[in-house]
């Protein structure tokens, strides 16, 4: 297939989405494919367009040529109107899949996959409206509650209708102060005292308009991927100290991840069969990884959805493919197959 790997965008996860679709470029090559690499919002300035999907292809340089636009996303961001970096879209329309290693906004929240709904352009991952909903932590948490999928107490809170007494949310210390729509636990501060709080609310609106305030469950995390509406086996995440946060979660050797999971087959059975009903209670389609909470006492909390987790050396949906025997070229492959689904 000619495939193009969209990575990069102007997210916060823009790095790690380098990281993802560069792995995801060499897993399809690996595997025959004539995929290419290509920053959604960069762009390819020059491109062979007698042989836009070549057989030999240098995916590194591709790599180290998005990497060298970093140091000036915030100006470009400034300077353009358009999203779409120069060729893309042609690049996309000519390609007979498009694989999103995009990570985040402007990509994993709905707008891309809307446009290229109406462009004809075949994509990995689930569809517009389901991503719209799972990227919003506060839509996922009311349709989680509505389909009996356990979730946190909480409550989201717009910049002009901030709280800062817990008491009026019904809430105690400690809490999560997190975005509504950040990824990668970018823009989330477990919070024990008012003080903290408040600097919590004014870190946190920095990254946008809207965030949850829910109550804090102390416990062990979980997830679970689900693949064309079957769950994969569980992965136990231990950070080696702190919480899953952005740089326990990307930094090699600063968690401690176990899949399958030490735990009992009842808990297994419990997850994965939450993790598929709140798949299914998204709308969600091909494939996303659901991330859980379990307190000592086995009380089970859904966190969230990634409808376009990580694919990164680190991630962990390669983790549960692995046991399940698929390498992580065959798990690239698998993505595509489910995601074709869409279109049939």
């Amino acid at each position: 297939m000619k495939i193009v790997v969209l990575a990069g965008g102007t997210s916060t996860e823009r790095d790690v989405s380098i990281v993802s679709g560069t792995g995801i470029c060499n897993g399809l090559r690996a595997k025959g494919h004539q995929a290419i690499l290509v920053d959604v919002f960069c762009g390819a300035e020059t491109v062979d367009w007698a042989d836009p999907f070549p057989r030999e292809y240098d995916v590194e340089a591709a790599s180290a040529y998005i990497k060298s636009f970093n140091p000036h996303i915030e100006q470009l961001k400034k300077m353009r109107k358009d999203f779409f970096g120069p060729n893309v879209l042609e690049l996309c329309k000519k390609a007979d899949f498009v694989f999103l290693g995009l990570h985040g906004a402007n990509g994993e929240d709905g707008r891309i996959q809307a446009a290229f709904d109406l462009m004809g352009i075949k994509y990995t991952g689930t569809g517009y409206l389901s991503s719209a909903m799972a990227m919003d932590k506060g839509v996922t948490k009311w349709m989680f509650q509505m389909k009996g999928v356990p979730v946190p107490g909480g409550v989201t809170m717009k910049r002009h209708t901030r709280k800062e007494d817990l008491a009026e949310l019904g809430l105690a210390f400690p809490v999560v102060v997190k975005t509504c729509c950040g990824g990668s636990s970018i823009g989330v501060y477990i919070v024990k005292d008012q003080e903290e709080y408040m600097k919590a609310l004014d870190a946190a609106f920095v990254y946008e308009e809207e965030v949850v305030v829910e109550e804090f469950i102390q416990g062990t995390e979980y997830t679970v991927a689900v693949v064309d509406g079957k769950a994969y086996p569980v992965v136990q995440i231990v950070p080696c100290q702190g919480f899953y946060d952005y740089e326990n979660k990307y930094k090699p050797g600063a968690v401690k991840e176990t899949c399958p999971a030490p735990i009992s087959s009842e808990l297994t059975r419990r997850l994965q069969d939450y993790a598929v009903q709140g798949y299914r209670a998204l709308g969600l389609e091909s494939y996303a990884r659901l991330d859980f909470i379990v307190t000592d006492d086995e009380k089970i909390y859904c966190l969230e959805a990634n409808t376009l987790p990580g694919m990164t050396p680190t991630s962990l949906i390669p983790q549960e493919a692995a046991v399940l025997g698929m390498d992580y070229p065959t798990l690239c492959e698998e993505l595509i197959r489910v995601s074709e689904k869409k279109y049939k």
